[in-house]
């Protein structure tokens, strides 16, 4: 039989076996979402549509250039919803509105982007800590979050830069420390 062995101050006062440690899991807790804001990810050329536009514009632009979210302005330049390519694909198959409007084709000539926007439209400002919009996006389950200073669409967020951000802040070294990951992602 071996004998019992003592508890050692070490053990008791928790000590990390590996020097240096500690350092690392502070420098986890408060790394990497200090100063990652809003300002720091957003897309800064946010395409914006005027609210009296046609749907058929509205298709085309968000085609041509490969976007799904659109901020809505009236002609003050104030945001006041969003279009994305969801409500347009309802506005195209919505029984009502083909009964309504008949043609297809005749409907996106005459029906309107205030026509089939969403109104109460989620913002954040630039100097919002990018987990809390990552946050706002899950929780109000939206693509896309204007970003405005005043009411004056100065930006963008969307998932897609959202990701993008999530890669650069794993490409500076959270992965190579998988021990960090518990820390890092509170």
């Amino acid at each position: 039989m071996r004998p019992k062995r003592s508890i050692t101050r070490d053990v008791r006062t928790r000590r990390p076996l590996h020097p240096g440690r500690e350092a690392d899991e502070l420098e986890a807790v408060t790394w990497p979402e200090a100063g990652i804001r809003v300002r720091d990810c957003m897309t800064r050329s946010a395409v914006t549509i005027h609210s009296d536009a046609l749907v058929r514009g509205a298709v085309e632009m968000m085609r041509k250039r490969k976007i799904r979210h659109l901020p809505v302005v009236d002609r003050g330049g104030r945001l006041v919803g969003i279009v994305t390519d969801r409500d347009l694909r309802q506005a195209m198959f919505d029984p009502r509105i083909q009964a309504r409007l008949g043609d297809l084709a005749e409907a996106l000539g005459t029906l309107t982007v205030r026509d089939v926007m969403t109104w109460g439209v989620v913002t954040v400002r630039p100097e919002t800590e990018i987990r809390q919009a990552a946050q706002v996006m899950r929780e109000q389950k939206v693509g896309a979050l204007p970003v405005v200073e005043g009411d004056r669409v100065v930006g963008i967020l969307t998932e897609t830069d959202l990701l993008r951000a999530f890669q650069d802040v794993l490409g500076k070294g959270v992965l190579s420390k998988p021990d960090r990951w518990a820390f890092a992602f509170r």
